[in-house]
């Protein structure tokens, strides 16, 4: 019981620090309400469990019904809040503007004016009109936005053309980026580059020994867990008998590869493309998994699509790779139990039934082969239980919403825009696996507190080619496998 309230608390300030990023300068609503209405579905099952004890599920209706409810208010509060940000004469006029996929915020009285007339001459010839016909150039708080038609084929050799005129006449003193407004037109946007030498540099991004620590803490954490999973005694006879420990390496040791090589494949693609990232960094925790998983940070843009792709793609790919021979040598070593007629827990490690996803059906298929009827369960070993999360963590991250990895995926295959709608269109039909797959509840409500757009690439208008689409197709395949349930029919005929 106790566990259950930490993770609570822990996912009550987790949505609040989602909730207060996404809302900050965007809406008058008190951030607290948006929260608490976020966190009503939560605090009801909660209170459910006081009530009725944790054995007796509430039903999935008053779920569903609890958590569509949520995001309807949510909505309708944000609204509201953003409303209240634009005078009423100002709506008019304000709906008629394009919107570039800039960081909207609420406009000065006063029009800012970055650079002087004799600058902006220079802006202007940095924009050969054989390769980008300068019409206007807007000054905004944050960017100075230049309209005009794109005239060269090749929107990446445009792109490089232009950045290199800015760079000759302004050094690094502006970022440039090359995106696309409401209306589908390509526009340039000049912003205040963070790294320019004009401005103090923290050359440190990472911190070693803090990384190496969080390192140690979650090998510790998972290797308690691994005794637990692994049956092998009580964790409490530790101090008595120390050499219990051994038997929880084996679901530590495959965990810990498994989330690292997800985040160093992500770092890796970084550091190619020349992104300044952080180290990987671990996050412990005492119960539960014995990890909240692994991060890596981002403090430079992404240069364009192409490199989008490649960073987001890479870690659930190497990831993936770690975890299916993982998952098929945890598969061969596990144990073949009855499957009982009501599961306890939907993902249960000692009596899981592996049609509960087409991936992990087949694998188990595959490894088991006529062992493993239609009435019969796993009782997954350790290191099976590992691949398992692996599995379900790569899942998790492939699906196409914001600031996941599929998220931009899809933003890097489709452009901004499209991303957005495609990342609507997830959350909604995630919600409705939930009705099928109960335990992607839980997830298809944190889906809805993440900011549905993702930040936009330098060059946001070059398209990727079609080795890399074909590639996306495949992760989004992927996608389905895991998370779709083996089929009735089909498993009668493999069994």
């Amino acid at each position: 019981m106790i566990i259950d309230w930490i993770i609570l608390l822990l996912m009550a300030l987790f949505t609040y620090s989602i909730v207060r990023r996404s809302v900050a300068g965007v809406t008058t609503t008190p951030v607290w309400l948006l929260w608490l209405v976020l966190m009503t579905p939560p605090f009801v099952w909660s209170l459910w469990v006081v009530v009725y004890g944790a054995k007796q599920l509430p039903p999935i209706g008053l779920l569903i019904g609890m958590s569509l409810l949520s995001i309807f208010f949510y909505l309708k509060l944000h609204q509201k809040g953003r409303k209240n940000l634009v005078p009423p004469q100002q709506e008019s006029s304000k709906a008629l503007e394009p919107a570039p996929l800039v960081k909207a915020i609420v406009p000065p009285p006063v029009p800012l004016r970055p650079i002087d007339k004799e600058e902006e001459t220079k802006l202007r010839n940095c924009f050969p009109w054989s390769i980008f016909y300068l019409n206007n150039i807007e000054y905004r708080p944050q960017a100075i936005i230049c309209r005009g038609q794109l005239k060269e084929k090749s929107s990446s050799q445009a792109y490089d053309r232009i950045k290199e005129n800015v760079r000759a006449e302004f050094g690094d003193r502006f970022l440039v980026l090359f995106q696309e407004d409401s209306t589908g037109k390509p526009f340039f946007a000049l912003v205040p580059n963070p790294q320019s030498a004009s401005k103090p540099k923290n050359n440190q991004i990472t911190r070693p020994g803090l990384a190496l620590g969080l390192l140690i803490a979650t090998i510790c954490t998972t290797t308690f867990v691994g005794v637990e999973i692994a049956n092998a005694s009580n964790v409490a006879l530790l101090k008595s008998q120390p050499g219990i420990l051994l038997s929880g390496l084996p679901y530590a040791a495959a965990l810990m590869t498994i989330l690292g090589i997800h985040e160093l494949g992500h770092y890796l693609a970084a550091r190619y493309y020349k992104i300044r990232a952080t180290l990987p960094y671990f996050i412990p925790f005492p119960a539960f998994l014995g990890t909240f998983g692994a991060f890596i940070q981002m403090r430079s843009p992404v240069p364009n699509r192409k490199a989008l792709f490649d960073v987001s793609i890479a870690g659930p790919l190497a990831g993936f790779i770690v975890t299916l021979p993982v998952l098929i040598w945890g598969l061969a070593h596990s144990t073949i139990v009855s499957l009982p007629e009501k599961a306890e827990q939907v993902l249960n490690p000692n009596a899981l039934n592996p049609n509960y996803s087409l991936l992990l059906a087949l694998l188990s298929k595959l490894t088991l082969g006529i062992q493993l009827a239609g009435d019969r369960a796993l009782d997954l070993h350790p290191v099976a239980v590992a691949g398992l999360i692996g599995l379900i963590a790569t899942a998790l991250n492939l699906i196409p919403v914001g600031q996941l990895d599929g998220g931009h995926i899809i933003h890097a295959m489709f452009g901004q825009r499209n991303g957005i709608a495609i990342g609507q269109i997830s959350r909604f039909l995630i919600l409705g696996l939930a009705l099928l797959q109960p335990g992607f509840l839980i997830w298809a409500i944190i889906l809805f507190f993440m900011p549905i757009a993702d930040e936009p690439a330098l060059n946001d208008i070059s398209e990727l080619d079609n080795r890399r689409d074909i590639l996306g197709i495949l992760a989004m395949a992927l996608l389905v496998m895991i998370i779709l349930p083996m089929p009735e029919k089909f498993a009668q005929f493999l069994n």
